[in-house]
C-alpha cells in the first residue's frame, strides 16, 4: 500500500492519542480510524486500479449517529481529509463517503472510497 508522506506524518501524530482512546482502523482502509463503539463487519471490498483505490467497508454499533458523525467530521480533517459535503471528504486523488443508517438496529455505517476522476 502506498502512502503520501503528509498522510503518514498526520497519522503518526494522531497514533498515540488514538491508541489511548482505544481506536482501531478499518481493515481495508488501514489509515481510516473506526469510530468508538463501532465494529467492522467482515466482507469489505478493496480494488486497486490504475486510477486509485476503490474500497467499501461497513461497520455497526450501539452508538448515537451524532457521535459517529462528529467523530469523522473532526478526526478526518486532522488526517488530511478536506470536507466537500456532508460526510464526504477528499484527500489527494480520493473521495471518501460515509453513510450512516440511523434506522438500522444497531446503527450501520457504510464507507466508500473512490478515486477522483
Amino acid at each position: 500500500m502506498r502512502f503520501a508522506l503528509p498522510r503518514l506524518l498526520s497519522l503518526a501524530a494522531l497514533a498515540p492519542f488514538m491508541a489511548l482512546a482505544g481506536e482501531s482502523f478499518l481493515a481495508e482502509l488501514e489509515d481510516l480510524p473506526l469510530a468508538p463503539g463501532l465494529t467492522e463487519l467482515p466482507g469489505g471490498l478493496l480494488f486497486d486500479s490504475a486510477d486509485g483505490r476503490i474500497v467499501e467497508a461497513q461497520a455497526k454499533g450501539e452508538v448515537p449517529a451524532d457521535q459517529v458523525r462528529h467523530f469523522y467530521e473532526s478526526t478526518l480533517v486532522q488526517l488530511g481529509w478536506q470536507p466537500v459535503g456532508p460526510l464526504q471528504f477528499r484527500r489527494d486523488n480520493e473521495i471518501l463517503k460515509i453513510a450512516i443508517n440511523e434506522k438500522a438496529q444497531p446503527l450501520s455505517v457504510h464507507f466508500t472510497l473512490t478515486p477522483t476522476r
